[in-house]
């Protein structure tokens, strides 16, 4: 099985606020170190009550002094909200604290809506210098950057690694383009995904930093000791997209024993759609979704979303989920020696 990660959304729920939120992020780290995650990843997002990870770099900060070897980083940073010499700044002083262990990735889009971009002072147009900004935010943490007129201190040398983000070709293209490494968003937007994958590998060129494509695919999965009770456990998730729909930023419920209660058809097809890549069940069928979605995609890493209402149940859904990766490099071992 290929590497597992986790992008953690820091949800505030009818049970947690924020500062539970972010400590059970960390709770949640600790345990995922043990298990053989890759990495753990927060996502900016603005004027969401119920994500408490606005202040980003904060929150990986937090995390990260609660682990040892973990990576820790942004799944993403919105670049175009912020100056690449700030971001470079928090993320140099980052790598700094945590030297090894700390990733950036970047997105285009802005997180939030429209009246916040305001109030964030955001200029729409910010994104056409998307590119451009990455560039030179690659440049303040190169060695070269110590002789500059204008540094980021200290990011000069830290050689932070980006990763490009995206949910449409763009990003695949920009990723390959510029030789990044790309995580791609299909634990929410996944009409695009194969087609994404196949124009950054098409389009890749060989960088300093990566002399060959890494695809990183995003995936809702939710393991529990029996397929019912996963299924239950998703509705907390369902219900999310739901409210999303109707506008609604709500806090994160707890699961309900029917969701055809809870959204209308319209709602349900739409919410369905931007799920349709999700793995809910059992081991056996986590482990043979799992299975599927590498070989359709030929990902090199899948970072995890487990969308839980209940910390215990959360984290006990990661662990079937490592162990479910446990079982199939055994497998997979076997098969070979078998020829």
């Amino acid at each position: 099985m290929i590497p597992l990660s986790i992008l953690e959304l820091v949800r505030v729920t009818e049970a947690v606020d924020a500062r539970g939120a972010m400590d059970n992020a960390r709770d949640l780290a600790a345990h995922a170190e043990k298990w053989g995650y890759q990495r753990i990843w927060v996502a900016e997002h603005h004027n969401m009550q119920g994500i408490a990870s606005a202040a980003t770099s904060l929150v990986i900060s937090h995390i990260a002094a609660g682990t040892q070897r973990i990576r820790v980083g942004a799944g993403g940073i919105m670049l175009p909200n912020h100056a690449p010499l700030v971001v470079a700044e928090q993320f140099g002083t980052l790598a700094r604290l945590y030297p090894g262990r700390i990733d950036l990735g970047l997105g285009r889009a802005p997180g939030t809506d429209g009246m916040t971009m305001r109030a964030l002072r955001v200029n729409p147009e910010n994104a056409q210098r998307f590119p451009q900004d990455v560039l030179e935010l690659q440049h303040y943490f190169s060695p070269e950057a110590a002789t500059g007129a204008v540094q980021a201190v200290p990011a000069a040398g830290t050689e932070v690694p980006l990763w490009i983000l995206g949910s449409s070709l763009f990003g695949g293209a920009l990723a390959g383009e510029l030789g990044l490494p790309y995580a791609f968003a299909s634990h929410f937007a996944p009409q695009m995904l194969l087609q994404a994958l196949d124009t950054y590998r098409n389009r890749f060129k060989p960088s300093a930093q990566l002399q060959k494509p890494y695809a990183m695919v995003g995936v809702n999965v939710i393991a529990a000791d029996t397929d019912a009770e996963a299924r239950r456990l998703h509705t907390t998730q369902q219900m999310s997209f739901a409210n999303l729909l109707r506008g609604a930023r709500r806090l994160s419920q707890p699961p309900i024993d029917d969701i055809e209660d809870y959204w209308s058809p319209a709602e349900k097809a739409q919410a369905q759609q931007m799920l349709a890549r999700s793995i809910v069940g059992s081991p056996a069928t986590v482990r043979a979704g799992l299975r599927k979605l590498i070989e359709e995609t030929s990902a090199d890493e899948l970072i995890i979303v487990s969308d839980v209402f209940d910390h215990q149940a959360r984290l006990h859904s990661f662990e079937l989920i490592a162990k479910c990766a446990e079982i199939a490099d055994v497998d997979e071992s076997s098969r070979r020696a078998l020829g």
